[in-house]
């Protein structure tokens, strides 16, 4: 595949447009404060064009850039300000400053858009508790009031909720894998300029609010593409800019979804951390729901560790909250009805290696919305899986029902689902129906 063409450093162009300085001025200058360092360089205006193309230049150049343009415009200007910040690392940090975060939320967006492949290495296992850890001990309630270039209203907040509920919709039925880079695209072409942008505080909170629920669905993406690096990045910086924005439930939404991931990978006692976390948010949101899933979330952590006590006293909590009335729930909340308690209870009871008790509950995730083709792929093969050991008919015919949907999506989780279910029918493999499902489902997962 063709790598896709550099974009142009808008955040370069903006900060020479504001300091009044011609291109060839900014080549001039910093040849100058080469010279004084003994440095050499040899820059004219073409190789100002470039950096405005979106090349980056090799250290010490940015530091440069940065004081010349913060000499001109008499504050202080960083490299990450002028979109030369190199070490793509920054975007696994919480930023202590949310103008920060602003850039390097950016940063991640142009990064993930040219395929860096720095942005491709594994699941960091610090990542999440140093986040979490700031959001927790960080000082909330900023004013995000922003001067830039572009004005933005609600009109351009309203587009980016509708073009977020476009992609669930999209991700839920296809899967990841086949949205993530136009989704990616859209944030780097559309969101980013808005956070650069001029807005009140009152408009920033909820540019803030909307930039993090899409950000938030990217990193839910690239974990559906078991893309764990990559998620992760997306996540932290999601729960930045939900802290910036206010908004407590999403804040708990972030971490819950960093939960779901850490079980996934089986870090399971990261993931209890981050449950507890994410229930001090969704308390304080008012949202009982969202009170619910963070426990769900802490009981599939308690599952992993084989902690049968705590999972059940954790599930608990969870079916209790369920209860309670939420008059106002938020939109991408959504998904969690009767059919999503009854998965991730099914999910804590696989793991507790409950085949019965997971088969009872995995049959009554079933009655889920149409729309969510990909978790009705999950439930059917968790439901085969608990079938598998006992009653391999069973399994091979609710296996092929998944499979028919499998087919059409681009997740591999789904396909690692996919895979523990041929693990599981192992013992049954001379069987007929097992041989011709097995030969199937790993044609699928062969790729």
């Amino acid at each position: 595949m063709p790598r896709i063409p550099k974009q142009p450093n808008t955040q370069l162009s903006e900060l020479l447009d504001e300091a009044g300085m011609p291109a060839k001025g900014l080549a001039r200058r910093v040849v100058a404060r080469g010279d004084q360092q003994g440095l050499g360089l040899a820059y004219d205006h073409n190789s100002v064009r470039r950096w405005l193309d979106g090349e980056r230049p090799q250290q010490p150049t940015p530091s440069l850039i940065a004081d010349v343009l913060a000499e001109a415009l008499g504050r202080q200007v960083s490299p990450a300000d002028c979109g030369l910040l190199a070490d793509d690392d920054r975007t696994l940090e919480f930023p202590l400053a949310w103008t920060v975060g602003i850039h390097t939320a950016g940063q991640l967006y142009r990064a993930d858009v040219e395929r860096r492949r720095t942005l491709g290495s594994g699941y960091s296992p610090a990542a999440y508790p140093s986040a979490a850890t700031r959001w927790l001990t960080h000082p909330s309630g900023v004013e995000p009031a922003h001067r830039g270039r572009m004005r933005v209203g609600r009109p351009e907040i309203d587009a980016i909720r509708q073009m977020t509920r476009a992609f669930y919709e999209l991700d839920n039925r296809v899967g990841g894998g086949r949205i993530r880079t136009t989704v990616v695209q859209y944030l780097d072409s559309n969101v980013a300029p808005l956070l650069r942008g001029t807005y009140t505080s009152e408009i920033g909170r909820e540019l803030f609010s909307a930039a993090a629920e899409l950000t938030k669905a990217v990193g839910w993406m690239a974990y559906d593409c078991e893309d764990h690096g990559l998620a992760q990045r997306y996540l932290v910086q999601a729960l930045r800019m939900a802290q910036t924005a206010g908004d407590l439930g999403l804040c708990a939404e972030i971490l819950a979804a960093m939960g779901h991931q850490a079980t996934y990978i089986g870090r399971a006692g990261e993931a209890v951390d981050l449950a507890r976390a994410a229930q001090s948010a969704a308390a304080r949101s008012g949202h009982p729901a969202l009170v619910a899933e963070c426990h769900l979330i802490e009981a599939h952590g308690h599952a992993g560790l084989s902690d049968s006590r705590a999972t059940s006293g954790a599930l608990r909590s969870g079916e209790r909250a369920f209860e309670k009335d939420d008059p106002d729930p938020p939109g991408w909340l959504a998904f969690f009805d009767g059919a999503y308690l009854s998965a991730k209870i099914a999910h804590c009871f696989l793991a507790l290696g409950s085949n019965a008790q997971t088969a009872v509950y995995a049959e009554r995730s079933l009655e889920m919305n149409e729309g969510y083709v990909r978790g009705r792929v999950f439930n059917l093969l968790m439901l085969a899986t608990a079938h598998a050991p006992g009653d391999p008919e069973e399994a091979v015919r609710v296996g092929d029902v998944a499979l028919g949907l499998v087919e059409g999506l681009q997740s591999k989780r789904a396909l690692s689902y996919l895979r523990r279910l041929d693990h599981r029918l192992r013992p049954h493999a001379t069987r007929p129906e097992v041989l011709v499902f097995r030969e199937r489902a790993r044609a699928l997962t062969a790729g």
